[in-house]
């Protein structure tokens, strides 16, 4: 770096001199391209970064089954907003049953309560943003097909296997509507990757999942209104990440802290995955250094 000189005046000539290096120095760095990002270095057991336009990617074991913890929820919502005359205002009323799935599983919530009527876009933000289980569970219990309760879930998790073969994840495999599986709910970084990049092609999820905060109305039993508590996105890139769009935490004891990751900078969208990273924190960390590495050389 050059800095001006200080002290007792030089003769003209050097000074001039002095100035045509400087102002030679200068154009140089000015038309110098800028320096490439190194491969980063990642906690998570596998991350992959797209660009989402030309498919450039960088990845480490991209291909490797892991657990996918609560990113599962991405297809449980992928697999709504494809339904045939959806109407995300049509009402669900909340059932016992999903409430007590939620205390048997100790699983996450978004507090839905019992007898309320809520729709489909209260739904998918509840299922998205505090990553409810419940409303994963009220979700598949509305659109899959079938007399009973258990039997319209395991047509819904049939449809969201379906989807997965269709966008052409050939290594993903879903056993539950929400990521609480038995054991069979495995994906890779790369088909997670091209499942948010499917899933942001609708309107409406694109909305959804880069809304930070989001505070539902429902009606209740007695036909008056409930306002529920307000369901804050777990998604911290949200908040920490210029130009993140979207998309969606996870958390288990097999699949560890898992992120789905999109952002957009420079007319330019990145969109990742990183897998059993070691806490919350690190996740997002992991994120970062991939979504950099990929807006600094994936062209």
């Amino acid at each position: 770096m050059i800095t001006a000189l200080k002290g007792k005046p030089v003769r003209r000539a050097a000074a001039v001199s002095a100035t045509a290096v400087a102002m030679l120095a200068a154009g140089a760095l000015a038309a110098a391209p800028a320096q490439a990002v190194t491969a980063p270095t990642i906690a998570a057991q596998t991350g992959f970064v797209m660009n989402n336009a030309t498919g450039k990617a960088f990845g480490k074991l991209a291909d490797k089954q892991m657990s996918t913890g609560s990113t599962t929820k991405i297809m449980t919502a992928a697999v709504v907003l494809s339904q045939p005359k959806l109407n995300l205002n049509d009402k669900v009323t909340i059932q016992m049953a999903y409430s007590d799935y939620i205390v048997k599983n100790n699983a996450s919530s978004a507090k839905l309560i019992v007898g309320d009527k809520v729709t489909v876009r209260q739904l998918l933000y509840g299922l998205m943003l505090p990553s409810g289980c419940d409303a994963a569970y009220a979700l598949a219990d509305k659109y899959g097909t079938g007399s009973t309760r258990d039997a319209r879930v395991k047509n819904f998790i049939s449809k969201m296997n379906a989807k997965a073969k269709s966008f052409g994840m050939k290594n993903t495999t879903f056993d539950s509507f929400d990521g609480i599986g038995n054991g069979k709910n495995k994906s890779t970084a790369r088909d997670l990757t091209t499942l948010a990049k499917n899933a942001l092609k609708d309107a409406n999820f694109r909305a959804i999942v880069k809304t930070k905060s989001y505070t539902a109305t429902t009606v209740t039993k007695t036909g008056s209104s409930r306002k529920m508590a307000a369901w804050v996105n777990t998604n911290t890139l949200l908040s920490s990440y210029s130009g993140t769009i979207g998309v969606k935490t996870g958390s288990g004891p097999e699949a560890k802290y898992c992120l789905v990751f999109a952002a957009t900078r420079g007319g330019k969208t990145m969109v990742g995955t990183v897998l059993a990273s070691t806490n919350a924190t690190v996740r997002a960390q992991d994120a970062t250094k991939l979504l950099n590495y990929g807006f600094a050389n994936l062209k």
